[in-house]
């Protein structure tokens, strides 16, 4: 490979491991902060009288936990997959089929960026019940996590191309 492409890959390499380091701890902060609220529903109802937000608060929480945790588990190669039969195939047409899967997944990824934002406009007015929350907020995570797994797919598209492995299982955990 060429070293100005395989400089470009690094770079775009970094890029996901930078976007993967921040999305994490935010995962991490939400589900502790999920676990929190849910308690203290669970508290409330049965010591006290309920507290009204934990219910919505504790819903858009796991939204956003779904969506984000979805981009960890795509850059780690941990999404559900059968590739018994692209396992099978010798070394260019499994690119190819790798390839042409990456293509499919950028597109469908693409159209979800697109909806999920016209989604985000359509539901701009509308206030959630107990913190008036403009939803606009809770459905910003669907066109913001497909674009990130949209960048995810490229770098592995561009890796595919420039001869390298986009496999996530040769990658150290972090």
């Amino acid at each position: 490979m060429h070293p100005h492409a395989s400089s470009l890959l690094g770079l775009l390499r970094r890029s996901e491991r930078v976007v993967d380091a921040a999305i994490a701890p935010v995962v991490f902060t939400a589900m502790a902060a999920l676990i929190a609220v849910i308690t203290l529903q669970v508290v409330s109802r049965v010591f006290f009288t309920a507290v009204g937000w934990t219910e919505e608060v504790a819903r858009f929480l796991l939204v956003w936990i779904t969506f984000l945790a979805a981009t960890l588990a795509f850059r780690r190669g941990r999404h559900i997959a059968v590739t018994f039969v692209v396992d099978a195939l010798p070394g260019l047409p499994r690119r190819l089929v790798h390839l042409a899967a990456l293509l499919v997944m950028v597109g469908f990824l693409a159209a979800l960026v697109v909806i999920g934002y016209e989604y985000m406009q359509v539901q701009s007015f509308q206030k959630s019940a107990s913190m008036r929350l403009s939803m606009t907020w809770v459905y910003a995570v669907m066109p913001l996590a497909a674009a990130i797994m949209a960048w995810f797919a490229l770098v592995d598209i561009i890796a595919l191309v420039l001869g390298e492995s986009p496999s996530r299982a040769e990658e150290p955990a972090a």
